[in-house]
């Protein structure tokens, strides 16, 4: 966590002089005229979208931070994306936990219509890592909520920054549903060491040649993502076109190819390993077993953390299963919320 001086992974000499003035979180709470600076009168008001959803933009560390929200009652629940997603990956979702829950998704800080800053300046993962994330998510929980902990449902990389949050800060964050989260494969503690030089040589190629933009464009077209979600989806019909637009279009706004270089070339920061045995909440996997990317057989040993309270395999499911089987995953994350928020408000009896 980070103490004094330090914010997330800069020190305040690093953080663009609009950002300095906000304190650290660690230790104390900043208020909400702390975390959520002076109304820009740039930023839109908040947008009706269908099943109740509200979409706005708050201001964080002079970024504009894309967020939606559904319910007004109910335990507090935050959604947060994998690699290439933003809220809209939470369509299925977010309207069916608003019944029951006041449930927020978040774009982080470089994804979807969230602006996306130039890493380039601070250095190699710098910027866009977990701990950026994690406070990202901390300061909108505080701003948003308050006081009061927050659920915290997350897909694959997602995973890792709703984790880091919950070793940060322990009594913002009630619980975590991991859904297929990210075993970081190119995690250079997971490399042979033959294959270090070349994976880090591989990076550098892309991040900083020609090369890499060439490559982004390539993927970056109707046909190219339709293809990878079919990779990795079980079910080869729910990669509709919609869905391809949902992730495409925020994949094209400036900035986003910068941020797309710089994480792939992020082969350092927390493991799932390293943050689950300094968990305090409780902990809930769900993951598809029909996910290509992270082989369920490699993330079982998960389950076997004290924190970790479930793990269930979801039959046919690829690696984005609320988008893919939503039917299955909100019954399911209900029932977590449910099960934790139901202790959290039980009284003891008079005596």
């Amino acid at each position: 966590m980070c103490q004094g001086q330090k914010t997330g992974p800069w020190t305040l000499e690093q953080l663009p002089a609009q950002t300095a003035q906000l304190p650290s979180i660690a230790g104390s709470a900043a208020s909400s005229l702390d975390v959520q600076e002076a109304v820009d009168p740039s930023i839109p008001a908040e947008k009706e979208l269908p099943g109740n959803v509200k979409e706005g933009y708050w201001m964080w560390r002079g970024y504009r931070i894309r967020y939606q929200r559904c319910g007004d009652s109910g335990p507090p629940v935050v959604l947060i994306h994998g690699f290439g997603g933003n809220c809209d990956h939470w369509r299925k979702n977010l309207p069916i936990l608003g019944l029951k829950c006041r449930t927020y998704a978040i774009d982080l800080l470089g994804y979807g219509y969230s602006d996306k800053p130039s890493p380039r300046d601070l250095g190699v993962n710098k910027l866009y890592c977990f701990e950026t994330w994690s406070r990202q998510l901390l300061d909108f929980m505080e701003y948003f909520v308050g006081q009061e902990p927050v659920f915290v449902i997350c897909n694959s990389v997602g995973g890792i920054a709703g984790l880091q949050a919950a070793v940060d800060a322990p009594s913002k964050v009630a619980g975590v549903q991991l859904l297929d989260v990210s075993l970081r494969m190119l995690h250079t503690k997971k490399q042979a060491p033959w294959q270090r030089p070349l994976v880090s040589a591989f990076q550098r190629l892309l991040r900083e040649t020609p090369v890499g933009k060439l490559f982004f464009g390539a993927i970056a077209k109707p046909a190219s993502i339709k293809s990878v979600l079919q990779e990795c989806y079980g079910n080869k019909n729910a990669v509709t076109d919609e869905l391809v637009d949902c992730i495409l279009k925020p994949g094209l706004t400036p900035g986003a190819v910068d941020v797309f270089l710089d994480f792939i070339s992020y082969s350092g920061g927390p493991l799932p390993e390293e943050l689950l045995p300094r968990t305090a909440c409780p902990v809930s996997i769900l993951w598809g077993e029909a996910d290509p990317w992270e082989p369920i057989e490699l993330g079982r040993a998960y389950g076997d953390f004290d924190c970790v309270e479930e793990f269930i395999p979801l039959p046919g499911v690829g690696h984005c299963p609320m988008d893919e089987a939503p039917e299955v995953v909100n019954p399911k994350t209900l029932a977590f919320i449910e099960r934790h928020s139901a202790k959290e408000v039980e009284q003891p009896s008079p005596a």
